[in-house]
């Protein structure tokens, strides 16, 4: 089993201070907050950035300030979000994209998010997936359902992602699969050959996911952008706490995890 690659989502677009004032927005916070969960053992930052009121943006300044912040403070590979907010146009979302950070999301289906559709359309899709590839932006493939699992294997079998691809299962979202444990070794059982996934829980479902990506060879995401909780009705006091918690989950089931070098091996990033 390869050594377990940590993703830190510290921000993401719908949560706010007034969830928990603990949440990196400006590029300062974000990028301190990038080098505790470095510190504590994660490989990659998965980026939203805010603008002055905190509100989500696809500015390529802020990325590229934040980015800059980053590196000068440790060597974590940077994964932009392709996402933005929901409502967000497609070319805003492309943007970023320009910066050639190691890697990006790339969301392979539309779904509901709360009373609004986190729409991505398949023309949508293929033309972030043709520029990440025109980029050499290593894709991280987004998977909400069964359905755009098997789209986004259909993308890699067309060669439209290059292969070996990388997924992650999103579990726990209340119009998508559940964080039942059958959900993620169903979707696991269907990946294509060579392919790594990892497994971000949302709220609740983060813990509980945690440990059964662990044994199963998959890797895990923490991080305020899923969950601002430390256990129940407890907030957590920052994201370096939620990634050390996994950190040391992994250190008690005996995988070893890797730092953002063997990650580069792992992914095979250019």
């Amino acid at each position: 089993m390869t050594k377990l690659i940590l993703t830190a989502a510290i921000t993401g677009a719908e949560t706010s201070k007034k969830m928990n004032p603990n949440l990196p927005c400006s590029p300062e916070e974000q990028a301190d907050a990038a080098h505790a969960c470095w510190k504590a053992g994660a490989s990659i930052v998965h980026l939203h950035v805010r603008d002055e009121n905190e509100k989500p943006s696809q500015s390529l300044e802020l990325f590229a300030q934040v980015t800059k912040l980053i590196r000068e403070r440790c060597d974590i590979i940077i994964q932009f979000s392709t996402g933005g907010a929901v409502g967000t146009p497609i070319k805003e979302r492309l943007k970023p994209l320009s910066l050639k950070p190691d890697m990006a999301s790339l969301n392979v289906g539309s779904i509901n998010f709360g009373d609004e559709v986190f729409e991505n359309l398949p023309k949508d899709i293929e033309s972030l997936a043709k520029e990440m590839s025109r980029l050499q932006i290593k894709p991280e493939i987004e998977v909400y359902d069964l359905g755009m699992l098997e789209y986004g294997v259909s993308l890699v079998r067309s060669g439209l992602i290059p292969a070996p691809a990388h997924f992650q299962f999103v579990l726990g979202t209340k119009y998508g699969l559940s964080g039942a444990p059958e959900n993620l070794f169903h979707l696991k059982a269907k990946l294509p050959a060579n392919a790594t996934f990892a497994v971000a829980g949302v709220g609740r479902h983060q813990l509980q996911l945690a440990p059964l990506a662990i044994v199963s060879g998959g890797h895990v995401r923490v991080g305020f952008e899923d969950n601002l909780y430390f256990s129940k009705g407890v907030l957590a006091e920052s994201n370096a706490q939620l990634v050390a918690r996994i950190a040391d989950l992994a250190k008690t089931l005996e995988r070893e995890v890797a730092s953002p070098a063997e990650a580069r091996e792992i992914l095979q990033l250019t």
